[in-house]
C-alpha cells in the first residue's frame, strides 16, 4: 500500500463532496466571503467558524432635491459569527485485501457510503435551515386550501412575498413529493409546465419561482410551526415546500478531514478503519425573504 494512501483518499473524498450530490436548489449561490477559522483543532470541541458582514444599509434616494447641505445618513452595517455544522460518519472497517492499491475505483467504492450519507445529511439540514419557523409578515407560511390546489398556493405565496417587499428576481421553491405529484395528476391543466411527463420533471419556472424537487423537506405541525431538525414526527404533521430568495442565502464549505487507521496498526484483524468529518452551513443571511406552503 502506498505510504500516502490515506492522503489520496482524503483528497478524493473532498473532491467528490464538492462536485457530487450537491442540492441543485443551492446551485449558483456563491460561498460566503470569508476565511474559515478552526477553533480547538483536534479536540472534542473543534469548530469551524466564519465572520461575515451583514449589509443592511438602505440609503434614502432624493429626487429633484434643492436643499443643501444634504443630511448625512449613518452607515451601520453589522457582522455576525457563524458556526458551521459538523458532520461525522461512524467509523467503518475495510479489509487490507480490499484496500490494496490506490486506484480511484477502489477509493470511490470504499468511501462512497461516507460521502453519500454526509451529502444527504448536509442537504437536508440546509433546506431545513432555509424554512421559516412559523408564519410572519416577513416569513409567510401558507396552508394549501381545501381543494389542494398547489398552484394557487404558490401564487398566493408569491403575492405575500411581493407585499412584504421580497425581491422579484431569484425566487426559488423546493417542492415536496406530494406537491410535485399534484402537478403530475393535473397535467392537462398544467401541460405547458412540464418538460417530460414520463420523468415528472417540472419546468424551471412556475408562478414566478424557479422550481426544484426534493425528498427531505422539513415537517410542520398542524399549527404551522416548523419541527426541530431530526425531531420525530407525529400525526397531523405535514411536509412543506420551501421558498427563498437567492440573495438572502449564504453557504460555506469548511474543512474536510479523513480519519484513517491502517491495517498495520490492527494486526489481529488486518483491517483499515475509516471515518469522515465535514463542515458545512447553509443559512438565511437575515430572518426574512423566505417562506413555505403546507
Amino acid at each position: 500500500m502506498p505510504a500516502n494512501f490515506p492522503e489520496v483518499w482524503e483528497q478524493r473524498v473532498r473532491q467528490i463532496l464538492t462536485t457530487q450530490d450537491v442540492a441543485p436548489w443551492l446551485d449558483g449561490i456563491p460561498e460566503l466571503d470569508g476565511e474559515v477559522y478552526v477553533l480547538g483543532a483536534g479536540t472534542a470541541t473543534e469548530k469551524n467558524i466564519i465572520h461575515v458582514s451583514i449589509e443592511t444599509l438602505r440609503p434614502e434616494v432624493l429626487i429633484n432635491n434643492n436643499t443643501y447641505p444634504l443630511e448625512i445618513q449613518q452607515h451601520e452595517d453589522g457582522s455576525s459569527t457563524i458556526t458551521l455544522d459538523k458532520y461525522q460518519t461512524r467509523p467503518t472497517s475495510i479489509s487490507d485485501d480490499a484496500a490494496m492499491g490506490a486506484s480511484y475505483d477502489k477509493i470511490d467504492s470504499t468511501t462512497n457510503g461516507h460521502r453519500r450519507e454526509t451529502a444527504i445529511s448536509k442537504n437536508k439540514k440546509a433546506i431545513h435551515a432555509l424554512a421559516p419557523a412559523q408564519n410572519t409578515a416577513n416569513t409567510p407560511v401558507l396552508v394549501i386550501g381545501a381543494d389542494g390546489d398547489v398552484f394557487d398556493a404558490m401564487a398566493d405565496l408569491g403575492n405575500a412575498m411581493t407585499k412584504a417587499d421580497f425581491p422579484i428576481e431569484g425566487r426559488r421553491i423546493v417542492l415536496q413529493p406530494d406537491h410535485v405529484n399534484w402537478f403530475l395528476k393535473n397535467k392537462e391543466r398544467f401541460a405547458n409546465l412540464f418538460v417530460d411527463h414520463n420523468t415528472g420533471k417540472l419546468s424551471q419556472s412556475i408562478a414566478g419561482f424557479e422550481c426544484y424537487a426534493y425528498l427531505g423537506l422539513p415537517m410542520y405541525t398542524s399549527a404551522g410551526v416548523k419541527r426541530a431538525y431530526g425531531t420525530v414526527t407525529v400525526a397531523g404533521d405535514k411536509m412543506a415546500s420551501v421558498a427563498f430568495c437567492v440573495a438572502n442565502v449564504g453557504k460555506k464549505t469548511g474543512k474536510t478531514k479523513l480519519y484513517f487507521s491502517p491495517a498495520s496498526a490492527n494486526p489481529t484483524t488486518q483491517t483499515n478503519i475509516l471515518s469522515l468529518r465535514h463542515y458545512f452551513i447553509a443559512t438565511p443571511v437575515e430572518l426574512k425573504y423566505y417562506g413555505a406552503i403546507i
